[in-house]
C-alpha cells in the first residue's frame, strides 16, 4: 500500500541544463535548408552561401598603381634626377614599354609599364614645364617595388574566395564583384511564424496609455522579436495574438506548422493552468521543457510538428521543388517544423533569442559560424552577489575605456537593453569586482 505522505510530496526540480549543452542539443536538429537561390549581388547581404566562390581570374590581373605619380626605372632615379616625361597613362588603358632615362605620368589603378620597377607618388616630384609632356624631378630614390600592386596580390584564378556557409556582409558582396559574380548562390531565407499569448497583451495604438485596464501590458516582444529575424533574413508569419484557448493555440499551431519552418512563440511555455502552448504543441508532435542555466531566461522549450512537405508553398505561391521524396519516389516526404517556445519576459525572451534561437536559425541556413566573438574588458563596476546561473549582465562602455553596469538587471527592465552596448557573460557563482577583466559580447556583433 503506498504511503500517503510519500505521494504528496513535492517532485523534485529537473536539473538546469547548462547552455553550452543547450545550444549543442538545438544545432543537433538544425538540419540546413537544401534549397538554392540565385540571387542579384545587391540583394545579397546578409544571406548565406550556398556553394563556394571560386575565382576565374587573377586581381588585380597586371601589376599596377597604387598612387598618382610617375613609373620610373630605379636605374635612371640614382640621385636628384630629372627626367622627360614619356607618355601619359590613365586607369584603363595601358602603356608603352617604358623608355630607359624617361618616366611615365601614370594613375590609380593604371597598368605599369613593361620595364617601370617603381612608381613614385606626385607629392614627392616636382613637374616642370617643357616640350611635349615636360619633366620631372623625382626627389627620394624610390625603393623597388614601391607603390606597385602586384598581379594576383588580392585574389589568385582557381583559388575559393567566399566559403559555402558564409555569411555575406557588404564587403563580401565586393569582393564577389571583384571576381565576376553578377548573381550568388544562396540559401533561401528561413520562414518562420511568430506567435504570442497571453490575454493580458495589448497592441500598441488599440488602447491608449490612459485607458489601459488593469493588468494588461503593451506587447513589446512582438515588435523586437520580428526586427531579430528580419535581421537574420527571415521571411516572417506574424499570427499576432493567439486568445489563451487549447483549441485557439492548436489551431494556429497546426496552420503554422504546414507553411513555416520554425515557429517561435513568447510567454505560455511553463505550467499554468493558462499557459496552452506546451500542450497544444505536445498534441500534434512532442515538446521538451528545458531549464536553462543561465540569468535571464531559464525556461525555454524546444519540439517539433510534422508538416507533410506537399502542404508547404514557396513565396511565389508555386509547389517548390524541396524537399526529396522518399526512397521510391512515392508519396510526399514528412518534414519538420521546429518549435521554439521562449519565456514571456522582454529581457528574457531578448536574451534567449539571442542565445539559442540566433545560432539556429543561422545553422539553419547552413551558416559556418554561428556565435559572436567575446572580447575581453574591465569592468567598472563591483558585482558581489552572483547567482549560481550563467549571468548575462546589461552594460555599457565608457570613455574611459571600461564597462558600467545597468543598476537594475531585472528580467521586465528593457531599458537595459537600449542603454546598453551588450553582455558581460558572467560564469555561474563569479563575483566581479572593479578592476576585473570580464567577458564582453557586444550587442553588434549579435544584430549585425
Amino acid at each position: 500500500m503506498s504511503d500517503p505522505a510519500a505521494s504528496a510530496a513535492p517532485r523534485a526540480r529537473a536539473p538546469l541544463m547548462a547552455l553550452d549543452d543547450a545550444v549543442a542539443r538545438l544545432l543537433a536538429e538544425a538540419a540546413p535548408l537544401q534549397e538554392v537561390e540565385q540571387l542579384s549581388t545587391f540583394e545579397a547581404d546578409g544571406r548565406v552561401l550556398a556553394q563556394d566562390l571560386v575565382a576565374g581570374l587573377t586581381v588585380p590581373p597586371r601589376d599596377n598603381s597604387a598612387m598618382d605619380g610617375y613609373a620610373v626605372r630605379l636605374a635612371d632615379c640614382t640621385g636628384d634626377a630629372v627626367l622627360p616625361v614619356s607618355q601619359r597613362i590613365p586607369a584603363g588603358t595601358v602603356g608603352q614599354p617604358l623608355a630607359a632615362g624617361t618616366a611615365a605620368r601614370i594613375f590609380t589603378g593604371a597598368q605599369v609599364p613593361e620595364g617601370a620597377d617603381a612608381v613614385v607618388m606626385q607629392e614627392d616630384t616636382e613637374a616642370i614645364a617643357g616640350d611635349g609632356l615636360g619633366q620631372v624631378r623625382i626627389r627620394p630614390v624610390p625603393r623597388p617595388g614601391q607603390n606597385i600592386r602586384r598581379a594576383g596580390e588580392d585574389v589568385q584564378a582557381g583559388t575559393t574566395v567566399l566559403a559555402r556557409g558564409e555569411r555575406l556582409t557588404p564587403q563580401a558582396l565586393g569582393l564577389a564583384a571583384s571576381i565576376g559574380f553578377a548573381k550568388l548562390p544562396v540559401v533561401r531565407r528561413p520562414r518562420v511564424a511568430l506567435l504570442s499569448t497571453g490575454d493580458e497583451l495589448v497592441m500598441p495604438g488599440e488602447v491608449p496609455p490612459e485607458h489601459m485596464p488593469p493588468g494588461a501590458i503593451y506587447n513589446s516582444n512582438r515588435f523586437f522579436m520580428r526586427g531579430l529575424l528580419q535581421r537574420l533574413g527571415c521571411e516572417v508569419q506574424d499570427l499576432g495574438l493567439v486568445p489563451d484557448r487549447l483549441d485557439a493555440t492548436i489551431d494556429a499551431l497546426r496552420a503554422a506548422a504546414a507553411r513555416n519552418d520554425l515557429i517561435i512563440t513568447t510567454g505560455g511555455v511553463s505550467v499554468g493552468e493558462e499557459d496552452h502552448v506546451r500542450a497544444a504543441v505536445q498534441a500534434l508532435g512532442t515538446l521538451d521543457l528545458w531549464l536553462v542555466a543561465m540569468k535571464p531566461g531559464k525556461p525555454f522549450a524546444y519540439g517539433s510538428i510534422a508538416s507533410p512537405s506537399s502542404r508547404r508553398e514557396a513565396p511565389n505561391g508555386r509547389t517548390p521543388p524541396w524537399p526529396p521524396r522518399q526512397a521510391g519516389g512515392e508519396g510526399p516526404v514528412e518534414t519538420k517544423c521546429h518549435v521554439c517556445g521562449l519565456p514571456g519576459n522582454p529581457v528574457s525572451s531578448f536574451m534567449t533569442f539571442l542565445l539559442l534561437v540566433r545560432p539556429f536559425l543561422l545553422a539553419l541556413q547552413g551558416a559556418s559560424r554561428t556565435a559572436p566573438q567575446a572580447v575581453t574588458m574591465r569592468a567598472d563596476f563591483d558585482w558581489p552577489r552572483p547567482d549560481k546561473r550563467r549571468e548575462f549582465l546589461r552594460v555599457r562602455t565608457t570613455a574611459e575605456g571600461g564597462l558600467a553596469l545597468f543598476p537594475n538587471q531585472g528580467s521586465g527592465v528593457l531599458t537595459s537593453t537600449v542603454w546598453g552596448d551588450g553582455v558581460v557573460d558572467n560564469p555561474g557563482g563569479q563575483a566581479i569586482a572593479r578592476g576585473d577583466t570580464v567577458r564582453f559580447v557586444p550587442f553588434s556583433a549579435w544584430l549585425a
